[in-house]
């Protein structure tokens, strides 16, 4: 093993050090000796492939040591993720140091170069590139704050900790902190008494900001006009160049979630513009305080009058505008009166400023203090504005046409929510183009109808720049985007907001180009899109509907067709991924999916969701946090520029039949077998799953359903604790046998080395294979289903079998994920650690369920959900 590795292994063994002295402190020897029994056993389980002892090991826990063994093997899993964390930061700073560092831009630029492009065609694609990472909440993100916290500063200590000549006295003070900080994290408990509420979400969101990507977003550009500096004379780019962008779903999401109001969407609106204030503010004094400098250019003195220090003069009345601006959001979010005068909403005036003084400077010879942190503050102010991120407000296609409803029964011209497509455009076409209102005044609508026309009342009031787009989930017709844009007018709203239908199921993907093609047929909403379009494709639910097999090539087919539309409309597209973390959701390396998609699809623009557990692993520390930006960029740019051949049409021949192949036998399954959801129900801990008090959404539409009514996230989560992983590979066996068998298999292989798309798909599918367990996912069958229905799990097993087989034969591997040392590695490392929390929880489960009243029992099983979700890193 390499040094490298060595350097994660001494760091794992360190903090496995601190945990171990802190527990045998808590709570004796004799447990710090039980854990590392069972954490012997758990390996010596893997090796033999007999992990008989262990269970009894297990079994034989003193119920007071249920729960501290449990937190044991989740809080070293928790460590070894920061140890892993920290070894991305070490191996790319070791990397840059002896000059073999391959920077993903940098990479790119040089190949673009050898392929003739000009570093004016390169800079025009950087000024045209707009890609949005959308932050939203997770419904299975399990780690508190309080202690991603910790886990942030027990990071900070290994960097502290990570240098050549480190003196003996320096080096036993910062592990003395580490234990302190250990020591806190153990004694913090890990599982949240309550449910977060959405302002509680949007406040951990703005805080990854705070912490991590207002020092990135600098980095980024820097190492960015370092790349671009090897092909232009440009000192940097552009001030006002912001290729990457924010935005979020958290405290604007309310598809489903009937916590998030009018009320919350404006106060998180607010609290984001009073921490943009916050930061700026900060930023702005110590500018203030240290640019003493006397000697400006005419239009800086023009701007100042005869103050003798120009620069701080501006500042100064910037840094006060934030302090009103702040003062301003906190007085509205408290109720008070609040003052408007002196507060800045639009983000050009404080660009215009900033850029004033930068000019100022490099016209008088000090371009050294004008590239330092005043840049830095500038790349921010192009990057966040003075709303951090946009909020997109996102709801249900049919509380529309609920609120549409009550409208038109109101005034005794029909139900909207019988008529038919023709019928319902009409109303809607004739309403949009007439100049009196359409809301009554006099009308007390229910509840539910009131609220959905309170947030367009809300988004009105509301300044333009601190929203996003109008996400329609479940649309199905064009008279469900048409019914937005008719609320947004009759609710006063003066700005063109971006109306995205979202087209989740596989039926509705199939339809978004003939869904689309209609309304732009329609002169009033081609005249409303100006020529830009926004479609966002639904990963989840397509895959909880078809298997991940068909999604996944449904989702490609549909975004094909709707390129092709708007090209042919002269409409510039873009695409908004609904992915998750997994899978089963759409997961895997961002730039992987990015140039994996049709050719001409991402167009310099693109929208993606960030979720949970995934901002933290991507965004969290601000080294990996520039890491992640450059891969979102270089292969944004890679993907217009160069995007990859079209698939051969043989190939989509076989992706056709082994998308019907595998929907249909997912769906004879998922919804055909008889036994199907009383297995899943009795097999994996989906229903105490609802009791873990997680995000502020419930994990059902509806409490009463059966499968189809459980969201994608909590369908996946269920399968990943006990290591089955379905929702990610069931039809693919199916799929990938009548391939071979039809004598496509040297096809299959062409494929998966050629194209992109079919590359990354199995690729993928190989990487979530590795980290399924038939032989413990049997265990919780033995443990908990009824004889009657264990004849499923064996046919379940051997399709995770046969398709693990498949995988194998067509990638030439003798094991899964061969071509991947890093994350093999990774697995095989972590298993021994999440073993005992599998046996553990398959027990819990069992006494929980004879008994559900037993608190502990009940923590203990909260804990092993988070453990596993730790370990297993993806969760949903």
């Amino acid at each position: 093993m390499s040094d490298r590795q060595a350097s994660l292994r001494e760091n794992v063994r360190l903090l496995g050090d601190c945990l171990g002295e802190t527990m045998s402190n808590h709570l004796g020897e004799d447990f710090l000796q039980t854990v590392e029994k069972v954490r012997q056993l758990s390996k010596d389980g893997r090796h033999s492939g007999d992990s008989a002892a262990l269970i009894e090991a297990l079994e034989a826990l003193d119920e007071k040591d249920i729960v501290p063994v449990a937190r044991a093997f989740n809080q070293f899993l928790n460590l070894s993720n920061i140890a892993e964390q920290y070894h991305r930061v070490h191996r790319r700073r070791t990397n840059e140091s002896l000059g073999i560092y391959q920077n993903p831009v940098g990479d790119l630029l040089g190949r673009l170069s050898k392929e003739g492009f000009s570093s004016e065609q390169m800079l025009n694609a950087l000024q045209g590139q707009s890609i949005e990472l959308v932050l939203t909440a997770h419904p299975t993100e399990v780690v508190r704050r309080s202690l991603i916290r910790k886990y942030d500063n027990i990071s900070t200590q290994l960097e502290a900790l990570d240098k050549d000549n480190i003196l003996p006295l320096e080096e036993a003070k910062h592990i003395r902190r580490l234990k302190e900080i250990i020591t806190q994290a153990w004694h913090t408990d890990e599982i949240r008494e309550q449910r977060p509420t959405p302002v509680d979400e949007a406040k951990w969101g703005f805080a990854v900001i705070e912490q991590s990507l207002w020092e990135a977003v600098p980095g980024f550009f820097r190492q960015l006009d370092k790349q671009y500096r090897q092909y232009s004379d440009m000192e940097h780019l552009p001030l006002n160049l912001a290729p990457i962008h924010f935005a979020t779903w958290m405290g604007g999401d309310r598809d489903g979630n009937p916590n998030v109001t009018h009320k919350i969407t404006e106060e998180v609106t607010l609290l984001a513009r009073w921490m943009a204030a916050d930061l700026y503010i900060k930023d702005l004094n110590v500018l203030r305080s240290e640019f003493s400098m006397t000697q400006c250019n005419a239009a800086l003195r023009e701007r100042v009058g005869d103050s003798p220090q120009p620069y701080r003069e501006v500042l100064r009345r910037l840094e006060q505008s934030m302090i009103a601006t702040k003062e301003w959001a906190q007085a509205r979010l408290d109720g008070r009166p609040e003052s408007a005068e002196n507060i800045m909403l639009n983000s050009q005036e404080l660009m215009n400023d900033l850029t004033l003084c930068y000019q100022s400077l490099i016209d008088c010879g000090m371009k050294v203090i004008a590239n330092g942190a005043l840049l830095d503050l500038i790349r921010c102010a192009a990057t966040f504005g003075l709303t951090l991120v946009k909020l997109d407000v996102r709801q249900d296609a049919s509380r529309h046409i609920e609120a549409l409803s009550a409208i038109t029964r109101f005034y005794g011209v029909g139900d909207y929510a019988e008529w038919d497509e023709a019928s319902r455009q009409a109303f809607l076409l004739t309403e949009l183009n007439s100049k009196r209102p359409l809301l009554p005044l006099d009308w007390s609508p229910t509840p539910e109808v009131k609220e959905v026309l309170d947030t367009f009342a809300m988004i009105a009031k509301g300044e333009a720049s601190s929203f996003g787009s109008y996400v329609i989930s479940m649309a199905s017709a064009p008279s469900d985007v048409l019914a937005v844009a008719l609320m947004l007018k009759e609710s006063g709203v003066r700005f063109p907001m971006r109306i995205v239908p979202l087209f989740e199921t596989l039926a509705d993907l199939d339809n978004a180009e003939p869904i689309i093609e209609q309304l732009f047929t329609i002169p009033w909403y081609k005249a409303y899109i100006n020529g830009r379009q926004e479609v966002m494709i639904g990963y989840s639910d397509s895959a909880k509907d078809a298997g991940q097999i068909a999604a996944t090539w449904g989702q490609y087919r549909a975004q094909e067709a709707l390129t092709g539309l708007c090209k042919r409309h002269g409409v510039h597209l873009t695409l908004f991924h609904g992915r998750g973390g997994t899978v089963g959701r759409g997961g895997g390396p961002a730039h992987v999916a990015i140039l994996s998609q049709p050719p001409g699809s991402v167009n310099g623009s693109i929208r993606v969701t960030e979720q949970g557990e995934m901002i933290r692993f991507k965004f969290g520390i601000p080294d990996i946090a520039v890491r992640s930006l450059e891969l979102y960029c270089s292969a944004v740019l890679e993907a217009t520029l160069i995007p990859a051949s079209p698939p051969k049409e043989e190939w989509r021949a076989i992706m056709d039949e082994m998308a019907e192949v595998g929907m249909n036998q997912y769906r004879s399954i998922v919804r055909g077998h008889e036994d199907f959801v009383a297995y899943f129900r009795a097999t994996t801990p989906e229903q105490e799953l609802a009791k873990l008090p997680l995000g502020s959404r419930p994990a059902r539409r509806r409490s009463d359903g059966g499968v189809e009514s459980l969201r994608a996230i909590p369908w996946i989560f269920a399968w990943m604790q006990i290591r089955l992983m379905l929702p990610a590979w069931l039809g693919a066996e199916s799929a990938l046998e009548q391939a071979i068998e039809s004598g496509n298999l040297d096809k299959l292989r062409e494929m998966h080395k050629k194209w992109p798309f079919f590359g990354a798909y199995l690729d993928m599918l190989d990487m979530v294979l590795a980290k399924a367990e038939p032989d413990i996912a049997e265990y919780y069958e033995k443990r908990l289903v009824d004889e009657e229905l264990k004849g499923l799990g064996r046919l379940l097993r051997s399709k995770l079998l046969q398709v693990s087989e498949l995988v194998k034969e067509l990638k030439q591997q003798d094991r899964l994920i061969e071509d991947n040392k890093t994350i093999r590695q990774s697995i095989d490392v972590r298993n021994p650690y999440i073993d005992p929390l599998h046996y553990l929880q398959a027990e819990l489960l069992y006494r929980s369920r004879k008994n559900p009243d037993n608190p502990e029992v009940n923590k203990a099983l909260m804990i092993t959900m988070a453990g596993i979700a730790s370990g297993m890193q993806n969760t949903g």
